[in-house]
């Protein structure tokens, strides 16, 4: 399944996204977040993640075009996500954010749309203006992000295509398995923000002992663990020796024994907020983010 960097998932609508990519959440526009982004793409990542609300879409689209310029691939090699953010949620409001989105990132597609939080009431129209924009081709896959079983029940009461992915924080002390469950019967393929639990994980002895056996750092452990249960991964960093690391997952396998050890730290702690308690509904601008989203 995952044998290497460019390893892809099939989404239930036959598109494939590779289950590994780079994550650019708190990153500023700027050489930093350019170079970072020109750097995995360079080192073989082929799939980037960011939002409206990270306010950081026009270096996105800035490291991407200096990538392919210096890989020489082309963009349909590439995997590109972004999000409409909870402002920006409602059918008109949601297909004018995307036409921002788009122009900061310099593209004439995305490969993936999602809704980043289930604003109640809000969320429904939003997505029929992503299956509108699906079905004109402007989006090759549409998904949810941060949307529990009932959100995800209550969407397909009204939806007429089901979300290709859901995006989730995941990590070992947030397991979600009830969660992953229902999606795997779904069909809709699950997706892990902030896998290394915002670096809180990194001195964990019992992950620090797995590391040690197989000469990797805690880091390439937990990311190992999230693609043997199935489940695309998109660790953020900026620098090369990181990106280069994180990527170092793929010529190693966790036995079951130590798959379970990691399964046994779920504490079901999150380091974002609660899907189904969360107050920042109507704010436009990135806000003391505090590496939640």
């Amino acid at each position: 399944m995952t044998t290497h960097l460019q390893a892809k998932a099939t989404l239930h609508n036959g598109v494939e996204m590779p289950w590994f990519g780079l994550g650019v959440f708190q990153v500023e526009e700027g050489s930093e977040l350019v170079n970072a982004v020109k750097t995995a793409i360079v080192h073989g990542y082929r799939s980037i993640d960011t939002a409206a609300i990270y306010g950081n879409e026009a270096g996105v689209g800035e490291g991407i075009r200096q990538g392919i310029e210096e890989t020489g691939i082309s963009r349909e090699d590439l995997f590109i996500t972004s999000k409409v953010w909870n402002a920006d949620l409602g059918y008109e409001e949601t297909l004018a954010a995307f036409e921002t989105s788009l122009s900061k990132l310099s593209l004439d597609y995305l490969d993936l749309y999602l809704i980043h939080w289930p604003v109640e009431g809000k969320y429904k129209e939003a997505w029929r203006a992503l299956e509108m924009l699906y079905k004109e081709g402007r989006i090759k896959a549409i998904g949810v992000s941060n949307f529990q079983i009932h959100h995800l029940e209550d969407l397909m009461t009204a939806a007429e295509i089901k979300p290709m992915i859901n995006q989730v924080e995941f990590h070992p002390r947030l397991t979600q398995k009830e969660l992953i469950r229902y999606c795997q019967n779904q069909g809709i393929q699950m997706e892990a923000w902030s896998p290394l639990m915002q670096g809180q994980l990194l001195d964990h002895p019992v992950l620090a002992d797995i590391a040690q056996t197989y000469n990797k750092s805690v880091a390439q452990i937990i990311l190992r663990w999230d693609l043997q249960h199935g489940i695309i991964t998109i660790p953020k960093s900026t620098k090369e020796h990181r990106i280069k690391e994180n990527a170092s997952v793929f010529d190693f396998e966790l036995t079951q024994d130590d798959m379970n050890r990691i399964d046994a730290l779920n504490e079901n702690l999150r380091v974002g907020p609660d899907p189904d308690n969360f107050d920042f509904e109507f704010k436009k601008t990135p806000f003391n983010m505090n590496g939640v989203f």
